[in-house]
């Protein structure tokens, strides 16, 4: 045993949080994080004596990015749940990796690596494709608005018109991707 092994005595144990404070802390609702636990994305890192849910900080780390996934990038619970999943599998398959030296197990491990990779490759460009469609429609209607301001200063009116042509240009614009 050396000196590292050995506790210090100021060294405390990390502070479990119940659920109102992590709720408050992450700007969650206990409910929704009562939910997560429900749909299997965070598991409470302890119970109380009253049977209290209790998080570490692991646990408030995760709700983070579950909340920033969700509110930030967008994504459903079902693809959270799945990206959580890819995650947790990609740290048992570094342990297998590590365990083993028989090559077959080897190269069954990394394709099941890789087939999980290629989901989440997948999944996030179809992410991007849609907010590129989201910005390629927000840029038309900026153009829109801006081909209105220029009329004003050329005329210093501008007359009511169809929007047809708008819709026109956006399937155009639609038609050719």
């Amino acid at each position: 045993m050396s000196h590292l092994d050995t506790p210090t005595p100021d060294a405390t144990e990390p502070r479990l949080l119940r659920i109102q404070e992590v709720a408050a802390a992450l700007g969650l609702t206990a409910r929704t994080i009562r939910y997560y636990e429900e749909l299997g994305l965070l598991t409470p890192a302890a119970r109380s004596e009253g049977d209290y849910r209790l998080y570490d900080e692991d646990d408030v780390e995760r709700l983070r990015f579950i909340k920033d996934l969700r509110d930030d990038a967008g994504f459903s619970l079902a693809e959270i749940s799945q990206l959580l999943e890819d995650e947790a599998a990609r740290t048992r398959f570094r342990a297998r990796f590590r365990e083993t030296t028989d090559a077959a197990e080897r190269r069954a491990i990394l394709e099941d690596a890789i087939t999980r990779i290629d989901r989440q490759v997948t999944s996030l460009r179809a992410k991007a494709d849609r907010l590129h469609s989201m910005i390629d429609d927000a840029e038309g209607r900026r153009a829109h608005l801006a081909e209105h301001l220029d009329e004003i200063d050329a005329t210093g009116d501008t007359a009511p018109h169809s929007h047809a042509s708008s819709s026109r240009a956006i399937a155009d614009r639609e038609g050719s991707r």
